[in-house]
């Protein structure tokens, strides 16, 4: 069957839509699908996506194209919305760099069912819908009118209260009122009738999207809350005159973010004859008008029309996937409770592991919990609902408002007199669909793996569709097909080569670690060659302890998380009844789709380990991983694993060493040097002088012996290098405050504690016509007359948002923006030129440093003289990462998709080369 998947999309959730796209791609079941990808571009193109592009960390890294990027002395990312008002033919120009333009009519014959992965407007309000149902083509998820309900709050809000069912109270204002009404009476009559804290949000968005928390009646801040959810910015002289060069470039960057901003374009003081496009534009105009003008005013041209406001419930916050059974009745999965501090859960926290925890089921009574459920069960129904939906709320003690009490023949959810309230809110018809995302890690509760769940919904909306009256017979011969492929897959699964994908550990890239090894499980799930074992690490470097996963636990939403359940299970404690209550129910699901029963988490040994599995794939990060301790152990057992061996790891997870070994052999790299924690103790004060005799501010400070995005910072005074030196060097666990603030440390930013740190000078662009940041990958392989040959692959620009590159901007969807490959100089030729002599320099440092298998390595470039000339190139290194991060979103596979390799063959490739590794070991001994 050819299954359409429909990802990207017009909405502010577009970079969530294109990762939970991929994920469908990757996670559909080979032997019973054939996927098809439509990139949906933010002009509402459908385009036949060429598969590389799939695997690009987010749309901007290749749309728009390279090519077709405006000039830009910032080099600011942009969406294809910024390129200004385009004819059909400019578009399709840049269309036919990635694909191929797909008319509507041509949709039936390209694709048997259309799974939807879009979000917000265009994808969740009936739009899409609508289209293919015009078409007779079958898709997933609600039909038309659950949808219009599932994208509009007010609406939403309105039905509920109509219905007596609990709802938050609110208001809504209008723009107009917004720009005609006295402010403060405003806030007061809002604050009189709802009370503080007052919730904001845009009322047509995904639900993380243009929402804000006043909890103080100040008119400034009550401004700020109501202009995030227009999409509008009242940007002062004042704020703006105090900025550097650097901060407005930064500051416009976040202003025009979809995300978290109000994106683009824009128009200036309501003048719609005047729209601005391109944050260069931006930047220049507000560098102009604030010359003279006291505020200026930007507003999106696609903001909202109203904001929602509600009365705030103070209450445990969770979220529940529903799903149709097989006779269409709604089961409501076991509901997530997100745990949090003051702040809300937002987009970010939402999407970056580790921000918020998230626990499965909430820790209530069983009771507490089935009423959750019935309440959700009961929305579902309500609004109309299909095959599945995600219903967020909050259980709180605080009774629902007046009027709304509902009652057991209207929803089957009584509440109670006294004791606690269910408010739900915000269902969405298309959740989001990261690989540890609330769909997935729900549904794994009862056993199915990312592969199974996307079967069973697939098969869910071809009845659904079907009950509603499109093309029934040719549905029912569909239907039929795909139940006879199910049942003959399942008596047919053959014996595969298990490999133990080992993810986790205790670094502060844990959580990225458990990314990438999700990720590999993913690849190697859906071949017919591989059998993964996920396995989690946790311990010390004093002992490691290894866990057998099940699904269940393998998608929990962090490594601390992981950690966590295995040690509830270690503490005796079984399976919450909730679970076992909710898979009984599934029984009819699991039986057809799972396969097989649901587990606990299991420990094993090393050597249980090797007799279980055949070949290890090492996805830890850092300490352990990278530093050849447990290369060490695997070797010791004969078992296979992937990347290099333990004396050039233990060699490449110290970057001072690193650096030593490469300057030696004539290579370049920062001036650099250690500072001990013991020369501070001693006398700190001596220890910063020491530092700033032989370092010029700004300079870099890292640890020398963990991952590469760890506490790396850009330090620019004394007050910076104390607060990096007082965190770095501190004995409790948790961050001092004080330097914490000096440092900017994010929400959750973790910071390892040393005995010691590495310095080095800023690399900068020291009078280079071209400078820019790469990161190359490379892979080994054995040649024929047994020597070890090194494929350098093209590498990618990196751009950061801030002063250095984050561990999201690295390796999580939708974070950051990787060039690839990287854009060296504008002509064919001189680009190719630069291009040979950076791969070549990377070659270099693999053999100084023997790398073997596969790695990442990190680097600045500068060219100098005339480009005509054919300047000199000048490769840098900064680092060398012998397991670097396979997350799906990481720049390696935008790299080996340009040598034709697709992800799984890149991680194929990679476990041969360790297999054909221990072989020559085993031979050489003889």
């Amino acid at each position: 069957m050819k299954i359409g998947i429909f990802f990207g999309g017009p909405s502010r959730e577009r970079e969530i839509s294109f990762a939970g796209g991929r994920t469908v791609y990757d996670n559909l079941d080979k032997a019973l699908f054939a996927a098809v990808p439509i990139f949906v571009d933010s002009r509402g193109n459908f385009i036949l996506l060429d598969w590389h592009h799939i695997y690009k960390g987010t749309i901007r890294d290749f749309y728009p194209p390279v090519s077709a990027l405006p000039a830009s002395a910032h080099k600011m990312p942009v969406y294809l919305e910024s390129l200004g008002a385009l004819s059909t033919a400019e578009q399709d120009k840049i269309i036919g760099e990635v694909g191929r333009r797909v008319l509507p009519h041509e949709l039936p014959e390209l694709l048997d069912f259309a799974f939807l992965a879009l979000h917000g407007p265009g994808g969740e309000d009936g739009a899409i819908q609508g289209l293919l149902e015009w078409y007779g083509i079958p898709y997933s998820g609600s039909g038309i009118l659950a949808s219009a309900f599932g994208i509009d709050k007010i609406a939403q809000k309105k039905l509920l209260q109509a219905l007596g069912q609990p709802t938050p109270d609110f208001r809504t204002i209008t723009a107009e009122e917004w720009d005609t009404t006295d402010r403060t009476a405003l806030l007061g009559y809002l604050t009189r009738e709802l009370g503080l804290p007052l919730v904001f949000k845009a009322p047509r968005q995904g639900s993380s999207i243009g929402i804000s928390i006043l909890r103080e009646p100040t008119e400034a801040q009550f401004a700020a809350a109501v202009e995030r959810s227009l999409f509008r910015k009242t940007v002062r002289r004042d704020e703006w005159s105090r900025l550097g060069e650097q901060d407005k470039i930064m500051w416009v960057q976040q202003l025009t973010d979809i995300r978290e901003g109000i994106g683009l374009p824009v128009v200036l003081d309501a003048d719609d004859t005047n729209i601005i496009y391109h944050p260069e534009a931006l930047l220049t105009l507000l560098n102009e008008r604030l010359q003279t003008a006291d505020a200026v005013l930007l507003t999106n041209v696609d903001g909202e029309a109203q904001v929602l406001v509600e009365s705030f419930v103070a209450g445990r916050e969770f979220s529940c996937i529903v799903v149709e059974d097989p006779d269409g009745n709604p089961l409501a999965l076991p509901p997530t409770e997100i745990v949090k501090g003051e702040e809300m859960f937002d987009y970010r926290s939402k999407y970056l592991p580790g921000l918020a925890r998230k626990i499965t089921p909430i820790d209530l009574p069983e009771a507490e919990i089935q009423r959750i459920r019935a309440a959700c069960e009961a929305m579902f129904r309500t609004f109309g609902f299909q095959v599945y939906a995600r219903l967020d709320g909050f259980i709180s003690s605080q009774l629902p408002v007046p009027g709304s009490q509902s009652s057991d023949e209207q929803t089957g959810n009584s509440q109670p007199a006294t004791g606690n309230s269910i408010f739900l809110n915000d269902p969405n018809t298309t959740s989001g669909m990261l690989p540890a995302s609330f769909f997935f890690h729900q549904a794994a509760e009862i056993g199915l793996n990312p592969s199974q769940f996307l079967t069973y919904l697939i098969r869910t909306s071809l009845a659904a569709r079907r009950r509603a009256g499109m093309k029934p017979v040719q549905l029912g011969r569909l239907l039929g097909q795909l139940d006879a492929a199910v049942a003959a897959r399942q008596q047919h699964e053959q014996e595969r080569t298990k490999v133990a994908v080992i993810m986790g550990g205790y670094s502060s890239e844990r959580h990225i670690s458990v990314e990438s090894g999700r990720n590999i499980y993913e690849k190697l799930s859906s071949s017919t060659k591989y059998e993964p074992v996920p396995v989690f690490l946790t311990g010390s470097s004093a002992e490691f302890r290894l866990y057998v996963l099940p699904i269940s636990v393998m998608l929990k939403d962090n490594a601390d998380d992981i950690r966590e359940k295995v040690e509830h299970m270690e503490a005796g404690h079984g399976l919450h009844p909730i679970l076992a209550h909710i898979r009984r129910e599934a029984g009819a699901i699991t039986s057809t789709y799972a396969g097989q029963p649901t587990a606990q988490p299991r420990r094993l040994s090393f050597e249980e380990l090797a007799q279980e599995v055949d070949e290890v794939f090492i996805a830890l990060h850092g300490r352990p991983g990278e530093d050849g301790a447990l290369q060490q152990q695997l070797e010791k057992l004969g078992l296979p694993y992937n990347g290099s061996g333990v004396e050039s790891s233990s060699i490449t997870i110290n970057k001072f060493e690193t650096n030593r070994r490469l300057r030696a052999a004539g290579l370049r790299v920062a001036e650099h040097r250690m500072a001990a924690r013991r020369e501070w103790a001693a006398d700190a004060e001596s220890f910063y002088r020491s530092l700033e005799t032989q370092f010029a501010y700004p300079f870099i400070a890292k640890p020398a012996d963990d991952g590469c995005s760890s506490a790396v910072k850009k330090i620019k005074s004394r007050a910076e290098l104390e607060a990096f030196s007082q965190l770095i060097f501190r004995d409790q666990e948790e961050l001092l405050p004080a330097p914490a603030t000096v440092l900017h440390l994010g929400f959750k930013e973790e910071f390892p504690q040393k005995e010691a740190f590495l310095v080095e000078t800023l690399i900068s662009r020291d009078g280079a016509r071209h400078f820019l940041e790469v990161t190359g990958g490379l892979l080994t392989h054995w040649q024929a007359d047994g020597t070890l040959g090194i494929e350098v692959f093209e590498a990618s620009e990196a751009l950061a948002t801030g002063e250095v590159l984050s561990l999201e901007e690295k390796f999580l969807a939708g974070e950051g923006q990787n060039i690839t490959p990287a854009r060296y100089a504008p002509e064919a030729a001189e680009r190719q030129r630069i291009s040979d002599e950076v791969k070549a320099e990377l070659r270099r440092v693999a053999e100084v440093l023997n790398i073997q298998g596969y790695a990442r390595i990190d680097a600045f470039v500068r060219v100098r003289g005339e480009a005509e000339a054919g300047g000199a190139v000048e490769v840098i290194i900064i680092e060398v990462n012998s397991l670097p991060g396979m997350t799906p979103a990481t720049c390696i596979f935008h790299q080996t998709a340009l040598s034709g390799y697709t992800p799984y063959d890149f991680i194929d490739q990679i476990l041969e080369f360790g297999k054909a590794r221990q072989e020559k070991q085993i031979g050489a001994k003889k």
